[in-house]
C-alpha cells in the first residue's frame, strides 16, 4: 500500500493544506500520515481566522512518535505545501532526511507555496529566497505555478519551449520532476489553461478549460494527486493525465454548485471516476 507522510496546514473549516490532500488521497487508496503545521477555523483568504500554529518541536515530535512506532521506513513519500517559516522548513527538510534514511526509496514532493498571478508574492519575507535556495534543491518532485515557476528560475515564461527551459533549469537545481501548474501559455487556447509534467525522460501537456473563479486548495489537492498517480504508475505522463481528469471534475462540480469550497465529500467520486476526460502530449 502506498503511504505518504503529509506536512501541511490544517483548517476545520473548508479545504486547505492537508485538509485538502488527506481526504482526497485516502480516497484512492493511500494511506496518509497527515502532520499538521497550524490548525486553524478556516484558510487565512477569509481575512479572519482562529486556531494555535504548532512549532517545529511539536511537529519534530509528532514525527519521532510515528519513528517510535518503527513505521517510519513504510513511508514512499513526504508531501509538503505552505511553510510559514524558515524555522518550520527546516524542520520539514530534517524530516525528509530521517524518512529517507528509514527508506531510501522514498521521494520527497514539494508544493513550493509563494504566490500566484494577479496576487504577487502572500507568503512572509523571506519564504520565497528560503524556498529556492534551500528547500527545493532537496526535493524529488516539486509542483510550482506558473507564478512560483518564474520566481524560482528567475525567468519570465510565456511560451511553451520558454515554460520547458525553466522546467529544466529547475530540474537542474536538484528536482527530477517538475509539474507546472495553471499555466496560461502564448499561442494556446484563450479559454484554457495547462499543466505540465517534466523530467529528464521527457515532457508533457494536458489542456483543460478555464474556470472562471479561483478555488482556494486546488493546487494542495493537485500536489497530492499528482503524488500519489505518479507512486502508482512511475509514468509523469499518465500521473499528468489522471490528476486533470480528476481535478478539473472536482472542481466543476464545486463551480456549478456555487460552493465557497472544494465539493470533497459530495464529489469525492469525481476523484477516482471523473466525468471528463483530456488527452495528454508528449511535447518534448
Amino acid at each position: 500500500m502506498t503511504t505518504i507522510l503529509s506536512i501541511q496546514s490544517s483548517v476545520a473549516y473548508g479545504h486547505v493544506g492537508n485538509s485538502a490532500a488527506t481526504f482526497p488521497l485516502m480516497r484512492l487508496g493511500v494511506e496518509v500520515w497527515p502532520v499538521i503545521t497550524v490548525h486553524f477555523s478556516n484558510h487565512t483568504g477569509y481575512g479572519a481566522w482562529r486556531g494555535p500554529m504548532l512549532t517545529p518541536a511539536d511537529v519534530a515530535e509528532v514525527i519521532t512518535g510515528i519513528d517510535e512506532r518503527g513505521v517510519l521506513g513504510r513511508a514512499d513519500a513526504v508531501l509538503s505545501g505552505y511553510q510559514g517559516a524558515a524555522e518550520m522548513g527546516a524542520q520539514v527538510l530534517a524530516a525528509v532526511e530521517l524518512v529517507k534514511q528509514r527508506n531510501p526509496k522514498a521521494i520527497y514532493c514539494c508544493d513550493p507555496v509563494i504566490g500566484d498571478v494577479g496576487r504577487g508574492i502572500y507568503v512572509r519575507p523571506g519564504i520565497p529566497e528560503f524556498m529556492r535556495d534551500e528547500v527545493v534543491p532537496k526535493a524529488d518532485l516539486v509542483t510550482p505555478n506558473h507564478f512560483e515557476l518564474d520566481f524560482l528560475t528567475g525567468r519570465t515564461t510565456r511560451t511553451l519551449d520558454e515554460v520547458l527551459a525553466a522546467a529544466a533549469a529547475l530540474r537542474a537545481t536538484g528536482p527530477k520532476l517538475v509539474l507546472v501548474t495553471s499555466a496560461v501559455l502564448d499561442g494556446g487556447p484563450a479559454d484554457s489553461v495547462a499543466m505540465i509534467a517534466a523530467s529528464d525522460q521527457g515532457a508533457w501537456l494536458v489542456r483543460t478549460p478555464l474556470l472562471e473563479r479561483n478555488f482556494t486548495g486546488s493546487g494542495d489537492l493537485t500536489a497530492a494527486l499528482f503524488l500519489a498517480h505518479y507512486l502508482a504508475t512511475d509514468d509523469p505522463g499518465a500521473a499528468l493525465g489522471a490528476t486533470a481528469d480528476a481535478v478539473y471534475s472536482l472542481l466543476r462540480a464545486t463551480a456549478e454548485a456555487g460552493s465557497s469550497e472544494l465539493l470533497l465529500a459530495p464529489a469525492q467520486d469525481r476523484l477516482v471516476h471523473p466525468d471528463h476526460h483530456f488527452d495528454v502530449e508528449r511535447v518534448r
